[in-house]
């Protein structure tokens, strides 16, 4: 029949086995259409979108029984794929940045360049650091910059940490070049830094002990040591002892 397959020609479409389809029958996730005369099972396209569904919500990581309910409560089946077609979009679009992070974690390795967190964990998981930074600086802390990172486009990403990396290389070329922590130049650094930090904080001020805290975490944190030490050894110090100056010359 037109619009018809048999389970072996499903199965084979499917990427599965009629071993699975067969089961999935047993448990009243798919029934056939129709059984013919020699007892094969056939398939029509409402058991193609059937089957899609289970397809995509198994991928979704969720199991047999709990797809059961899922496809049972379901009336709309069209209002369900666009759910789900949403749903593939975000991941597609999680799964290019992930590619595009990976590509410049690899770009960057090679050429032996400093990495930014944000630049490697994008378009992965950042609530698995929810504990850490809410222990560090409290719950508003993580959910504000949460929010506020997730909104920049990919652009204003780019800027904001290609401005980080300009001024941790105008850190190490201080540091180089021996200038004092509390002079002129080394101090417009840190302000630039306190802007920048500001920036990432939409707006709420950057008090001298959230700076300090900063600069302890630099030196004692190699996650970010790395990112300032790769433009000379104890560039990490030398900014953290900038900070300080930076908080001596503007007591709170």
């Amino acid at each position: 029949m037109v619009g018809e397959w048999s389970i072996q020609d499903l199965a084979k479409a499917a990427g599965t086995t009629s071993r699975t389809l067969r089961h999935y029958g047993q448990l009243g996730l798919l029934e056939p259409s129709r059984i013919g005369a020699t007892g094969y099972r056939y398939y029509d396209q409402t058991s193609l979108v059937r089957l899609q569904r289970i397809l995509l919500l198994r991928e979704l990581g969720l199991g047999l029984p709990v797809i059961a309910e899922v496809l049972a409560g379901e009336q709309d089946t069209a209002g369900a794929l666009r759910t789900h077609l949403e749903l593939l979009r975000q991941q597609q679009g999680r799964v290019a940045r992930q590619i595009e992070s990976v590509s410049t974690t690899l770009r960057k390795t090679e050429r032996g360049e400093p990495l930014m967190a944000a630049e490697v964990f994008d378009g992965f998981d950042h609530t698995q650091y929810k504990d850490e930074v809410t222990e560090r600086w409290g719950k508003d802390a993580y959910e504000s910059g949460d929010r506020w990172w997730r909104s920049l486009t990919e652009d204003d990403k780019s800027s904001f940490l290609q401005a980080q990396r300009d001024i941790a290389a105008d850190f190490g070329k201080a540091a180089a070049a021996g200038l004092p922590v509390d002079g002129t130049e080394v101090q417009a650094i840190v302000a630039r830094h306190r802007a920048w930090l500001g920036d990432g904080t939409q707006g709420k001020p950057v008090t001298n002990e959230y700076l300090l805290g900063l600069g302890e975490m630099y030196v004692a944190d190699p996650r970010f040591r790395k990112n300032y030490d790769v433009h000379g050894a104890g560039t990490a110090e030398y900014i953290l002892e900038a900070f300080r100056a930076y908080a001596a010359a503007h007591p709170a």
